[in-house]
């Protein structure tokens, strides 16, 4: 079987493996059609992305064409092999896609009330909430809660989800927290916004080139190595 295919037949099975027999009712007809035209959504959703130019009518011939067993003008090795570089076509596409977005949000930005440029165009504040005392050194070790999220206002990390503050090494950390944090007081809370040239760029697990956001407080300004021993645990 195509490993594309038994991937999908895989996704939407998955779900139902731990279902009971006693709760098993056979599909009727209708219900059938129903959940083929679903099913037809739901692969139409993992072809339309950025950078993917699958051509439906050639997706519906394929269907067609496998279901009454005529061949594949490719064997499974070629649409691997091809399946890969439309990934890489659609991550390029998606990275050019998100690099705009940051750097027209980041324009914008900066002419709000209360947002200072750290570094220009490429990293901003804004003061959420005063801080006393000493300030965060370029190579301290402050314990932090922070949240981060995209431009879209959705949350990809935060300390809330550990349930404490965490060291943050200034020294081993994106170059948008080495920039921002340094001259924070202890108790401050800020909002950093970070263009993806100092944060992870086109690499690591989140989307390419996104812009992100974090609203981060200082906790403490050194962490203590029974704080370094706690996040170790």
């Amino acid at each position: 079987m195509n490993k594309c295919i038994l991937c999908l037949i895989l996704m939407t099975t998955a779900c139902f493996a731990n279902e009971q027999e006693s709760d098993f009712k056979p599909l009727t007809k209708q219900e059938i059609k129903t959940l083929s035209e679903a099913f037809g959504h739901f692969i139409g959703k993992t072809v339309n992305t950025p950078g993917v130019s699958f051509d439906l009518d050639s997706l519906i011939k394929g269907m067609r064409d496998e279901a009454a067993g005529r061949p594949s003008p490719l064997s499974d090795e070629e649409t691997e092999e091809m399946m890969k570089r439309m990934q890489m076509q659609a991550i390029s596409a998606l990275a050019q896609t998100n690099l705009k977005e940051a750097q027209d949000f980041l324009k914008d930005n900066k002419e709000k009330q209360g947002v200072r440029e750290i570094v220009p165009g490429k990293l901003q504040a804004i003061i959420l909430e005063e801080g006393k005392g000493e300030t965060v050194g370029e190579s301290d070790t402050p314990v932090v809660h922070f949240t981060g999220t995209f431009l879209s206002g959705d949350m990809f990390t935060s300390t809330e989800q550990l349930g404490k503050a965490i060291p943050l090494p200034l020294d081993g950390t994106i170059e948008g927290f080495k920039k921002g944090v340094p001259g924070m007081k202890e108790g401050e809370k800020r909002k950093l916004f970070i263009h993806p040239d100092l944060a992870y760029g086109t690499s690591g697990q989140l989307p390419p080139n996104s812009l992100l956001i974090f609203e981060i407080e200082v906790v403490k300004l050194h962490a203590t190595d029974e704080d370094q021993t706690s996040e170790g645990n």
